[in-house]
């Protein structure tokens, strides 16, 4: 076993704090990756604060990671030492099941989460890239472009492909119009991939205090949803609607800004129940639907669709040591748009 430095939720109730923990000894199709970036995502304040219930300490958050392999097992074939490699939001998965699907694996039984999961074996627990270096299969492990940023890369572990997968799987492109809902850390990651795609890109946000950005990334149009016009103005006016904000809203406004066949995904997790009522959506044949992240093979291919269209998160660099800090910022939303830690401070 090798020792791995980082930093851990020991308690719901306490602030993260430096952790030394044991990997794994690498197997012969395991890759060992040291981290040199990890982002912050919302979801790690949620299980580090055990906000959803099911958190296992001491935790070890991190599921956007980019690293430089520094080591490969015999039966490794896609890596070798020195290349930029990432990790996203699952390290295993069930490749024996019956219902087994790799282009949707991500919803098959048998996930194992980067963090505060469980390992194959049934009882290792796994830690996340909030670490100076990780253990992982081949087969879980992404090729990182090249020509981008490394440090910007990072967040598309999982704000990049949680925006991607819909914007594929609904047919974002040409000829279609698509509204982001929120212009934070998910949402400006839907606004740059959607306009790449060809689309109209249309940001719904609370007010225009961030529509200067929202042009400059790639929106034609921006409204604010705190005036009731716009609800009037763009009434049955999109194709797809992407909400990647957990408060509560006024659903049934939303769905009617939808076409006919219309589709509103929800992205963030209220904590509420989602009121809907009948009538918004069978007179117009609309669809209310929910998107997690993709597959490895999904997740690939949007790294490999932003390295040809230079796409990359919009970030805020921080030490290790503000990690604390950063997940106070980021409940009150001051980020533009994504935190991500530089591990060489750890």
């Amino acid at each position: 076993m090798a020792l791995a430095r980082g930093y851990a939720a020991t308690d719901a109730s306490k602030p993260l704090q430096p952790f030394t923990f044991e990997r794994r000894e690498p197997r012969e199709d395991d890759v060992v990756i040291s981290i040199k970036y990890s982002g912050i995502c919302h979801s790690d304040i949620h299980q580090a604060r055990n906000e959803w219930g099911n958190s296992v300490f001491p935790m070890v958050p991190g599921h956007e990671i980019a690293g430089i392999v520094t080591a490969v097992g015999a039966k490794v074939t896609k890596f070798k030492v020195g290349d930029r490699a990432g990790v996203g939001c699952f390290v295993d998965s069930c490749t024996a099941c019956a219902s087994r699907d790799v282009d949707l694996e991500q919803y098959m039984p048998g996930l194992v989460g980067t963090y505060n999961s469980v390992e194959a074996d049934g009882k290792t627990p796994t830690q996340g890239g909030y670490s100076d270096s990780i253990v992982v299969k081949e087969g879980y492990v992404l090729s990182i472009p090249e020509n981008l940023p490394f440090e910007a890369t990072a967040p598309l572990l999982c704000a990049g492909i949680t925006l991607y997968s819909p914007l594929r799987n609904w047919g974002a492109g040409p000829g279609k119009k698509v509204a982001i809902v929120g212009m934070g850390g998910l949402g400006h990651m839907g606004v740059k991939l959607a306009h790449a795609m060809g689309a109209d890109v249309t940001v719904l946000s609370q007010s225009l205090s961030k529509k200067e950005d929202g042009l400059k990334l790639g929106a034609d149009h921006y409204y604010a949803t705190a005036d009731a016009e716009t609800f009037t103005k763009l009434a049955s006016t999109f194709d797809l609607i992407l909400c990647t904000v957990s408060a509560e809203i006024d659903w049934n406004a939303y769905l009617g800004l939808l076409k006919v066949d219309g589709t509103l995904v929800l992205l963030g997790v209220p904590e509420k129940p989602v009121p809907v009522h009948a009538f918004s959506l069978i007179p117009a044949r609309r669809n209310l639907a929910g998107s997690m992240i993709g597959s490895i093979k999904e997740t690939q291919e949007m790294l490999d669709f932003c390295g040809e269209h230079n796409i990359v998160s919009e970030i805020e660099l921080i030490r290790m040591d503000q990690v604390n800090e950063a997940y106070e910022r980021v409940i009150k939303s001051d980020v533009r748009y994504r935190f991500v830690i530089d591990m060489a401070t750890l």
